[in-house]
């Protein structure tokens, strides 16, 4: 007899939904660490080679110290004060967002930052309802979504990137004249070098936006996803945050953060920030039925990393080194002919990766002609189909310049070339 045998199990709604999705994300990083002779330019990992193993063996060595090993036990559900403070800081070492009115009480930290979107989707939507997002947007947020039987339509946005305003009031208008505004629970933004098109939203979009969402009768939560708002290149962008915004002070605005993408992945501590005490208050409750608090250890460290004046330090030293692989990715596929065969891209000004748009009749789709040459030629990417909220169009490619090593990424962006002029 077999050790696991399948039983006929009745499943909840949502659990329809989970088994009826595949991870795209999990198949891609299993990918990534199961066949390491590919060259991967899908997996958002971090570059090993600028993990902070000395700040953290540094944080051990004075936890033991000072803290009497108490950060070894459990901690509280909302997470460390200390590290919510430092969270605050943060924000506030933004250009126009010193006088952030925030306490630690408006901070939630979590089991790094897809946790706390999962936890805010659970709670505030019902499968069949409907979150707007960007296009293209987060497909892991994507996937997440699906997997809560949510629907995403897309925000309309301008052929160079911007929201469409007048796109986005005839999307409100005929979702009112349909019945399903009121489906409509939430809105998804990617405020600062955006996964996958490394866009940023500037403040007349985002100020846009609000004159829009403050003339309907329900306020309509909007997250402001900001996971990689540390990893630019040369400087912050300069658009504040929702939060600092005066327009948008008496919306229900959440804030999402992480010190995975910037510090270290392993870690896995992200927070959520928002004035809106209830939405807090459920989230932690939600989120205390599941973990009661993320991992004691995990913060302490990046709080005594923080504390120490360590963390922006670290921030500092990892900016060029991102931007050094971002340059030799550019430059490797200019070498090799990928923006003659018609495909064209925006230079990231910060983040980890690179949106390529390719000629019209192109298909990347994962068991496309283009797809199955690139695995033959052992080179990972992410179908751009799958960062949209309608999967189309099918004509883009996010490729990553964070985990592959910068001696590789010739090589890598070699074979993708001649994949791609092969079947183009």
């Amino acid at each position: 007899m077999s050790a696991m045998e399948d039983h006929p199990l009745s499943y909840s709604r949502l659990g329809d939904c989970a088994r009826n999705v595949e991870s795209v994300i999990t198949r891609l990083m299993a990918d990534k660490l199961a066949y390491p002779e590919m060259l991967s330019l899908a997996a958002g990992f971090t570059d090993n080679r600028v993990l902070p193993e000395s700040l953290v063996q540094a944080a051990l060595e004075s936890l033991s110290i000072t803290e009497n090993r108490s950060h070894l036990q459990y901690g509280m559900n909302r997470g460390r004060p200390g590290l919510r403070r430092c969270v605050i800081d943060l924000l506030k070492s933004y250009p126009g967002e010193h006088d952030l009115d925030l306490d630690e009480e408006n901070i939630v930290i979590t089991n790094g930052s897809q946790q706390g979107l999962y936890i805010l989707v659970q709670m505030l939507c019902d499968p069949g309802d409907i979150v707007l997002v960007e296009s293209p947007s987060y497909f892991v947020f994507l996937e997440l979504l699906e997997g809560l039987g949510v629907r995403a339509v897309s925000i309309p946005c301008n052929e160079d990137g911007t929201i469409d305003h007048s796109g986005m009031a005839a999307l409100v208008s005929s979702l009112e004249s349909s019945g399903e505004l009121e489906s409509v629970k939430l809105v998804y933004l990617m405020g600062a070098f955006a996964n996958p098109s490394t866009r940023c939203i500037s403040e007349s979009d985002k100020l846009g936006l609000c004159d829009l969402l403050r003339g309907l009768e329900r306020k309509i939560p909007v997250v402001e996803d900001m996971a990689y708002r540390e990893l630019y290149f040369d400087e912050p962008y300069p658009a504040r945050t929702l939060l600092a915004i005066e327009e948008w002070r008496n919306h229900p605005v959440i804030y999402s953060g992480t010190f995975t993408k910037p510090f270290a992945t392993g870690l896995k501590v992200g927070f959520i920030v928002s004035r809106n005490r209830d939405c807090l208050t459920t989230l932690a409750k939600i989120k205390g039925h599941q973990d009661f608090g993320s991992a004691h250890l995990n913060q302490a460290i990046i709080e005594n990393v923080y504390s120490s004046g360590e963390y922006h330090k670290h921030l500092q030293a990892i900016r060029p080194h991102y931007r050094e692989k971002r340059d030799i990715l550019e430059a490797a596929l200019l070498e090799n002919g990928f923006k003659d065969a018609g495909w064209e891209w925006d230079q990231p000004l910060g983040g980890l990766l690179l949106w390529a748009r390719g000629p019209e009749g192109t298909n990347t789709r994962i068991g496309s002609p283009f797809h199955k040459r690139c695995v033959e030629k052992e080179i990972l990417y992410v179908p751009g189909d799958l960062c949209f909220a309608e999967g189309s169009p099918e004509n883009c490619v996010r490729l990553s310049f964070g985990a592959l090593e910068k001696e590789l990424i010739p090589e890598a962006a070699k074979r993708f070339c001649e994949a791609a002029l092969q079947t183009g």
